[in-house]
């Protein structure tokens, strides 16, 4: 899986004049143009209601060179016009967006005054030949003077964005030169976010009209027609396209194809970007390695007012069979959202409104707390010894980024592991079915619940499902797994009919069934006892502990505000094993908890299980951002390798002696990590699953099925025995290490 970026935003075009005389530009103009103050606010206003993140504030070269202009701005209050640039972004940021200027070739002392009120700044260097025919008049259209720029905003670590103009009158030579000269100055600074390839597309001229009002227009169609749509000057849509002048030449999707291959070779580190409106060609160049879709403004393109953005929603359906992941970006990229490289008072706003899109290294963090990392080797050696850690002591360790402090909780979380489980890995031949997505939850974090109209929504007939029940039967599963979509139709009935319905058709399988939040569901007004009494009469065998997420309200408020509290949960599952049915727990990990918040989490899953005794296994669970509402609106990466390995050291060591299994998920973490985390605490490779959909939807990239063998051959490659066991951890057959030859 691969993430496609882009960032919800909304252009500003503060002031169209220009001292600048480009043959290809319909949006500067000569005459005076400034919007005023009272202006500005509205348009800020409707920007805040719309929900943009970005404010891009997009502007004419050096207006101020017109004597009404300049006449304006004094009256405004303003000796030049970056300083009535800044206030706006000031404006900007009171209402919670974050300003990214493109204002043109600016000095040092300009870009300094915009870094104070920005997130991020760009100017597109578009060509190094500096005697194009659409260039002429135009002195800061020079490249030397763009290239200068460009290096001063790096001098003054500005996350910046450039990019080249295709089709302009440039040889195909001179396109790579333009690549080679950004590469050049990014390797100096490193603050190139990203580079925009930008294709030429011939405009008609505008007799006075607003590019503004023509790209709102634009915008507005193509989101009630759902389709792309031209307008003509006068406003009319569906107009004729604009012919290509002499001195341009049209460019090929080839022509596209490789600039986005040389754009990856000369700067891997950086973005490359596609406008996506000017063209059809920006999937085939997403493949080519293309990463980003730009900013999508509501309220249109101003450059291009006649070509709309393509709708957010329309892009992700055609990005999502291919295996990409379309997810909102900020305008500043993460690897920026660093002190050393933005203003504070700008970062203070970050954290405020758009913290979750901070990388997970503390700086990102909701609220600032003191995380005692003296208390790691202390904490680590009480845990070995299965004593119950304070919540500091947890919070540190989940906190932890010290490679020899990671390397000390490892090794004790290793011979925890030994001395509960010893060295035999286990796993369960079993099948997953999920009966229906149909769900009435709308948990932001997962990608399987869908509501009953949806196109992708479905529910399985009960042929279907016994089919499904031979086919396990028949692969050699011992156990069937069947969870659902919280149906808004079901009622325990249905329930327990699934259940008999699988046991008529395989009397032998053990059917391990239904998270707290389905029988909280089925439950009704329904004591608890009476609910389980039921469903093991029907069948049930075990129950999974799912739905758990993070134990901790506050984190369930903020992902999932429909979900069954924290206490409701316990509940549940005290209840569930009152009834004499054990269960599994897990944890989901790796999105927007905090270390104390998994702290919370281990101290109610420890002391339930000290109360109770039924739960069989621990399960941690990294969560899967791609096709997540909470990954595709909060910027959220995949937890590193490491840092899962971390984590789940942590887990045993939190549980202590009172869950002797630690399961590693093969389908969140692959099975190359899931096999090295047998020698981080884990001593059980779940199951072959057959038909695993809840990750598969989110975006996981790894399998839903394994074979026993591959499960067998993940444990010799880890020097240990495997064995087949039952859900209830009965041992079935074993597999001894094979014998040298």
């Amino acid at each position: 899986m691969r993430r496609v970026t882009f960032s919800r935003n909304f252009t500003l075009s503060l002031s169209r004049t220009c001292q600048c005389y480009c043959k290809y530009c319909a949006f500067a103009t000569h005459r005076a143009h400034l919007y005023s103050p009272p202006e500005v606010e509205r348009l800020l206003d409707d920007a805040a209601r719309r929900g943009a993140k970005e404010l891009l504030v997009l502007t004419g070269e050096k207006p101020e060179v017109n004597a009404e202009v300049a006449a304006r701005l004094a009256s405004y209050g303003h000796d030049d016009f970056v300083s009535y640039v800044a206030w706006a972004c000031e404006r900007a940021l009171e209402r919670g967006m974050l300003p990214h200027t493109n204002v043109g070739v600016c000095t040092r002392e300009e870009l300094a005054r915009l870094r104070q009120v920005t997130a991020s700044q760009g100017l597109m260097l578009e060509s190094t030949n500096p005697d194009l025919v659409v260039h002429q008049g135009s002195p800061t259209k020079h490249p030397a003077a763009r290239l200068e720029t460009i290096r001063m905003a790096g001098e003054l670590r500005i996350p910046f964005t450039s990019g080249i103009l295709v089709g302009i009158g440039e040889s195909p030579d001179e396109r790579i030169d333009a690549l080679r000269a950004l590469a050049d100055v990014h390797a100096e600074h490193g603050h190139l976010q990203e580079v925009i390839l930008q294709n030429f597309v011939p405009h008609p001229r505008y007799y006075g009209a607003e590019p503004a009002q023509i790209a709102e227009e634009a915008q507005r169609e193509e989101a009630a027609s759902g389709r792309l749509g031209r307008l003509r000057a006068d406003g009319a849509s569906h107009g004729e396209p604009a012919p290509l002048p002499a001195w341009a030449q049209p460019i090929s999707l080839d022509d596209m194809r490789l600039l986005v291959r040389e754009s990856r070779r000369l700067m891997p580190d950086v973005g490359v970007q596609i406008p996506p409106n000017l063209s059809d060609w920006w999937l085939p160049l997403v493949e080519e390695g293309a990463t980003d879709l730009g900013g999508l403004s509501a309220n249109g393109d101003h450059i291009s007012p006649e070509h709309p953005f393509p709708s957010v929603h329309r892009m992700r359906k055609q990005l999502q069979p291919r295996g990409y992941a379309l997810t909102e970006r900020l305008c500043v990229y993460p690897q920026y959202l660093d002190p050393s490289w933005m203003e504070q008072g700008v970062l203070d706003l970050v954290k405020l409104k758009f913290w979750s899109f901070i990388p997970r290294r503390g700086s990102g963090r909701r609220e600032e707390r003191p995380i005692r990392g003296d208390l790691v080797p202390g904490a680590v050696a009480r845990a070995r010894d299965g004593v119950a850690l304070s919540e500091e002591e947890l919070t540190a360790l989940f906190a932890e980024t010290r490679p020899e402090a990671i390397e000390d909780m490892r090794q004790a979380a290793d011979e925890l592991r030994a001395e509960l489980a010893g060295d035999t890995v286990t796993f369960v031949v079993n099948r997953n079915i999920n009966v229906s997505n149909v769900c009435t939850v709308g948990c932001a974090f997962c990608g399987f619940g869908q509501g009953r109209r949806s196109p992708d929504a479905y529910e399985h007939s009960e042929i279907d499902f016994r089919g499904r029940v031979r086919e396990a039967v028949e692969f050699g599963a011992t156990e069937i797994c069947m969870q659902s979509g919280i149906h808004p139709d079901w009622t325990i009935a249905d329930y327990e009919g699934w259940l008999r319905v699988a046991k008529d058709e395989a009397p032998e399988i053990h059917l391990h069934a239904y998270s707290p939040m389905e029988v909280d569901a089925m439950a009704g007004d329904l004591p608890l006892s009476e609910v389980f009494e039921r469903l093991v009469a029907a069948g049930l065998g075990s129950t999974p502990g799912t739905a758990a997420e993070v134990l901790h309200d506050g984190v369930r408020e903020r992902i999932s505000p429909n979900k069954l509290p924290v206490g409701r949960w316990v509940e549940v599952i005290e209840a569930c094993h009152a009834a004499g049915v054990r269960s599994t727990v897990t944890v989901m990990f790796g999105h927007i908890e905090e270390p104390w918040e998994l702290a919370e989490h281990m101290r109610v899953v420890r002391e339930l299980q000290e109360r109770t005794g039924g739960f069989t296994e621990f399960v941690p669970l990294s969560f899967i951002p791609f096709h997540t509402l909470l990954g595709r609106t909060h910027g959220i990466e995949p937890i590193s390798r490491e840092d899962n390995l971390k984590h789940t050291a942590a887990f045993r060591l939190a549980l202590g002696k009172t869950i002797p299994s630690l399961q590693a998920s093969w389908v969140k973490m692959g099975l190359d990590a899931a096999t090295e985390s047998l020698r981080w605490g884990v001593n059980d490779l779940g199951g072959t699953l057959m038909e695993e959909s809840i990750s598969r939807m989110a975006g996981s990239e790894h399998g839903v099925r394994l074979d026993p063998e591959d499960l067998i051959g993940a444990a010799w490659r880890a020097g240990r025995p495997a064995a087949e066991r039952d859900t209830l951890y009965g041992i079935r057959r074993r597999y001894e290490l094979p014998v040298a030859a």
